[in-house]
C-alpha cells in the first residue's frame, strides 16, 4: 500500500529523536503519554536507523514512525519497538503500510518472523495486529487477552505478537 501523496518515507537519524518523544506525548491519548517517550530512548536514532522509519510531509514534520530492528542473536526474527501515526493520519493506511514497507525490507534481509509487543489494556492495537495476521501468546489471561503476566519485570504484563513472514 502506497503513502498517502506528499508524504516521503526515509530513515531516521539522531537529530529526530526529540520531535518523535515529542510527538509520543502529543499523539497518544493516554495520561502517562509522556513517559511513553521513555520506552523509546536515543539509542533507537544511533543504532537502528537502516530498519527504522519516519514519514514525513512536504515541509518535513514528521507524521508517522517506525522502529524496528532485525535480532542480532536470531537473525531470523525482526521486531518492531514502537510505531506512531499522527492522529490525522490515523485509519487511513498509514500504519499498515509503515507495517508492510517493514515486512518487505526484513524479507529481504531473510527474517522469517516479525515480533511486536503491547500491554493488555491496548485493545486498539491488539486488533491492528490481529487484522495483519499476528498471533497473540502469552502465559496468562489479563484484561480478557493472553498475555505474560511479568513480560517486563514484575506487574509489567505485556501481550506478545508474532507473525511468519
Amino acid at each position: 500500500m502506497p503513502f498517502a501523496p506528499g508524504l516521503q518515507l526515509r530513515h531516521p537519524d539522531e537529530a529526530d529523536h526529540r520531535t518523535v518523544v515529542a510527538a509520543i506525548g502529543r499523539w497518544w491519548s493516554t495520561p502517562n503519554a509522556a513517559e511513553l517517550g521513555l520506552l523509546l530512548p536515543r539509542l533507537f536514532f544511533q543504532h537502528f536507523t537502516g530498519t527504522s522509519w519516519v514519514l514525513t510531509d512536504e515541509d518535513g514534520t514528521i507524521r508517522a514512525f517506525l522502529i524496528g530492528f532485525r535480532s542480532a542473536d536470531d537473525p531470523r526474527r525482526a521486531y518492531i519497538h514502537f510505531v506512531g501515526v499522527d492522529p490525522a493520519l490515523r485509519r487511513t493506511g498509514t500504519a499498515r503500510a509503515l507495517y508492510e514497507h517493514f515486512f518487505a525490507t526484513m524479507r529481504e534481509a531473510g527474517c522469517t518472523e516479525v515480533h511486536a509487543i503491547t500491554g493488555p489494556a491496548n485493545t486498539t492495537s491488539q486488533a491492528f495486529h490481529r487484522a495483519l495476521g499476528f498471533s497473540l501468546h502469552g502465559d496468562t489471561t489479563i484484561d480478557g487477552v493472553r498475555a505474560y503476566a511479568d513480560y517486563d519485570g514484575p506487574g509489567q504484563p505485556r501481550v506478545a505478537f508474532s507473525l511468519t513472514l
